[in-house]
């Protein structure tokens, strides 16, 4: 295991999640459209970075509001609050961005949004259990001292 300070491990995740969601992205995106990967890929990369600068802006703007109303703890409503309201905002982000790449109706749109949003539960699911398996926290890692040791 590789121990990381929480900032140095919070960029790793992000530049390896991304760089691999770009990756999958294209292939995705190429099946769903039928399309190869040079026209693919810059859809990947836009919303690649549409979803980290939204990340930001999202979360930035959901822990003032956390703030403002004095929420203490993030109960299973507002994290389903949250999730749903960091998705909405993509999906507004995305819509416009497939209808106008690939020329197609909003019901096509939207079967690629689904398609790409049950992709992305599974891939992060997957990347985040491989990554905390290799990447790990100085306050995670169980130091063990055997008798006669100093």
């Amino acid at each position: 295991m590789i121990t990381l300070s929480p900032i140095k491990r919070r960029l790793i995740y992000v530049i390896l999640f991304e760089i691999t969601a770009i990756l999958f992205s294209t292939l995705v995106l190429m099946l769903l459209s039928d399309g190869d990967a040079q026209e693919s890929l810059p859809v990947a990369i836009i919303m690649s970075t549409a979803a980290v600068v939204w990340n930001y802006i999202y979360n930035a703007t959901f822990e003032y509001w956390e703030l403002r109303k004095q929420i203490k703890k993030r109960t299973l409503a507002i994290r389903s609050i949250h999730a749903i309201g960091f998705e909405g905002g993509l999906v507004l982000i995305c819509l416009p961005l497939y209808m106008l790449w690939y020329d197609v109706g909003l019901w096509t749109a939207l079967t690629m949004e689904a398609a790409l949003l049950l992709f992305f539960l599974v891939y992060t699911f997957i990347f985040t259990l491989l990554f905390d398996q290799v990447f790990t926290l100085h306050h995670q890692v169980q130091v063990t001292f055997e008798p006669g040791m100093s």
